[in-house]
């Protein structure tokens, strides 16, 4: 796994405080590209209905991210399906992607956290789950 990977995963596990996170993800030079896929691979992946991946765990993660409701990436993650909606956030301008990144993690950790307390509660085969 990658640092990045490893990252997104502890703060996903809280290993690491989402807050205390969040810079550590967003440094100066980070590459945005790499970060939005990479979490959203992890999202999509996490979510089990693979046929709109619209779940309860994923609609409250959308109406709990700790920003501002009417920031633009969470508009859009609140008005579009979810295939648009990513379309759309990775077209944003690049003074959205902060913000953005913060979504996609907030998302991924409470979809991971959902997953590891119903399908990977007795244990899995997912390696990122053990990170220590």
């Amino acid at each position: 796994m990658k640092n990045i990977e490893v990252l997104i995963n502890k703060i996903a596990q809280d290993k690491i405080d989402f807050h205390l996170g969040i810079p550590l993800l967003l440094v100066n030079d980070y590459s945005f590209k790499e970060l939005f896929t990479t979490l959203h691979n992890y999202i999509i992946n996490s979510i089990p209905n693979k046929t709109d991946y619209n779940t309860e765990a994923y609609q409250r993660a959308i109406n709990t991210i700790p920003l501002k409701q009417t920031y633009t990436p969470i508009v859009i993650l609140k008005n579009f399906s979810t295939k648009i909606a990513f379309n759309k956030l990775a077209s944003l301008p690049e003074s959205e992607n902060d913000k953005t990144v913060i979504c996609l993690l907030w998302i991924f950790k409470i979809v991971d956290t959902e997953r590891r307390n119903t399908e990977c509660k007795n244990g899995c085969g997912h390696f990122w789950h053990n990170l220590d």
